[in-house]
């Protein structure tokens, strides 16, 4: 659950959702529950008298052999009637007789259950007969009056089962006294609320859902194109739709991308001017040097020069970034490494491939041959030899190339990496290139969204290729084990 809370934007915002709707429904429950409460009695007490009177008036207006039946046929589950000679007395006792008139089933249904097989319906008394005693145990008989009570006849009233219950007893024109009493529990039940609430946290979830996916469907199409703009892909501009927020992210992510595009585009056009103006100059010079009488000065011009075309190509090629104009696709990332290395091998260098696992990786596939062929081709010249594998860690795909040479000091393990750097200080074209090997290699893999890192070897130098995989899919076995990983 901690999980999908801090991945997922569509379980945060249902969350505070219901979150919200839970604590606003809390509240109001809270205010009206009472009030709910004193409704429901007061209505209940109202029907209570309500038909009281009209009862009153029956027995009055038929003749009084036929009052029995009458009150009979006209109880219901939760009321009872009958008819005493004389007023009650007491309270306490007369709430006992209430209790076990409400007890006994209604005699107006004697032959309903032998019709259907059913029992007679009975209202459900506790069976703690206290409850059904006043209210309080000093409250008697009261004097129901105002517009509850509108007949002339006298009358007294008791509530009873902690209010729950409802008695009056009416004084007939003859001088009998007709007997009321109504019991129903009040159940504070929670069902009806909950159900409610519910409800509404299940409309609110699927609102709320299908909120969040709208607003996160553009946030995961910007990271993947930031993903892949970072990486030097080409990248389609981002749909300018949607609310204001959106829509200007949008913009604004469209905006800066053509700002790179520009920028890299100008710089590369301009190396490219300075890499063409240069040969101009480079050309004199070589004519000029060709008038020279002594030979060994001669030589030596042509060499400075040669050098410094070629060092001016060189930073041209680099700064073109022609890695990063090629496509990105899957491939065999095992199939490549062991293809540089049989390559290498086969023209005479110490090169020895350490067989594993396969992995498909999605990248550019020319870019990282150029940049695995520079680093092992850098260990086989300073190193002897070099032996190249490929490893998998829970957060990178590792190419790692060791060879077994003098290594490298590690307060100049960083300098590399800068352009036209040789630890070679000769400068010479037969004991080294012109120093962009490892700067090419490096920006490759960078481009890749990874990086270099050297580390001792005891004894030489363990140059270790990270690249930041995304793992899709498990296979079996060790060779013919496949795991796809893309960036």
């Amino acid at each position: 659950m901690r999980y999908w809370w801090r991945r997922s934007l569509a379980a945060q915002f249902v969350g505070f959702m219901l979150l919200a709707l839970l604590v606003s429904q809390a509240v109001v429950f809270l205010l009206s529950w009472d009030e709910r409460e004193k409704a429901l009695k007061s209505a209940m007490k109202s029907e209570f008298f309500s038909r009281t009177a009209s009862i009153t008036r029956l027995m009055e207006s038929i003749p009084v052999a036929l009052r029995q039946e009458a009150l009979l046929a006209t109880e219901t589950t939760y009321s009872r009637f009958w008819l005493s000679p004389e007023a009650p007395k007491s309270a306490l006792a007369w709430s006992d007789r209430a209790a076990r008139e409400l007890a006994r089933p209604l005699a107006n249904l004697i032959h309903f259950p032998q019709q259907w097989g059913l029992d007679p319906p009975t209202v459900e008394v506790p069976s703690d007969m206290d409850v059904f005693r006043p209210a309080h145990a000093s409250q008697g008989w009261t004097i129901p009056s105002g517009p509850i009570w509108d007949l002339p006849h006298d009358a007294l009233f008791v509530s009873f089962g902690h209010a729950n219950g409802l008695g009056l007893a009416v004084r007939l024109n003859d001088g009998v006294w007709l007997n009321s009493a109504h019991y129903k529990l009040m159940q504070n039940t929670w069902q009806e609320p909950l159900i409610m609430l519910a409800i509404a946290a299940a409309i609110l979830s699927v609102i709320g859902i299908i909120t969040a996916k709208r607003i996160a469907r553009p946030l995961r199409q910007l990271t993947v194109s930031a993903e892949a703009l970072g990486r030097g892909e080409t990248v389609p501009s981002l749909p300018e739709e949607g609310p204001d927020d959106i829509r200007q992210m949008a913009e604004a992510f469209n905006r800066m991308q053509d700002r790179l595009h520009r920028f890299v585009e100008d710089r590369i056009r301009m190396l490219a001017a300075i890499g063409h103006d240069l040969r101009t100059p480079l050309t004199s010079l070589r004519l000029r040097a060709e008038f020279v009488d002594d030979p060994e000065l001669q030589k030596r011009m042509t060499e400075t020069i040669d050098e410094i075309q070629v060092m001016t190509e060189a930073m041209v090629a680099f700064a073109r970034g022609e890695a990063t104009a090629e496509a990105t696709r899957n491939v065999d990332l095992t199939a490549l490494v062991e293809s540089v290395c049989e390559d290498l091998a086969e023209l005479g260098q110490k090169v020895e491939y350490l067989e594993g696992s396969s992995y498909t990786y999605r990248c550019r596939p020319d870019g990282l041959r150029r940049a695995i062929r520079n680093l092992v081709e850098n260990a086989v010249r300073y190193g002897g030899g070099a032996r190249v594998s490929v490893s998998r860690l829970p957060s990178s795909l590792d190419i790692i190339i060791e060879d077994h040479g003098p290594g490298i000091p590690p307060a100049l393990r960083e300098a590399v990496f800068s352009p036209f750097f040789r630890l070679e200080k000769s400068r010479s074209r037969e004991t080294g290139g012109v120093g962009l090997g490892m700067s090419i290699a490096r920006a490759i893999v960078r481009h890749h969204g990874g990086d270099i890192e050297l580390a001792d070897n005891h004894p030489g130098l363990k140059a270790i290729m990270r690249l930041p995989p995304t793992q899709q899919e498990n296979h079996g076995s060790d060779k013919t084990h496949a795991v796809h990983w893309t960036l």
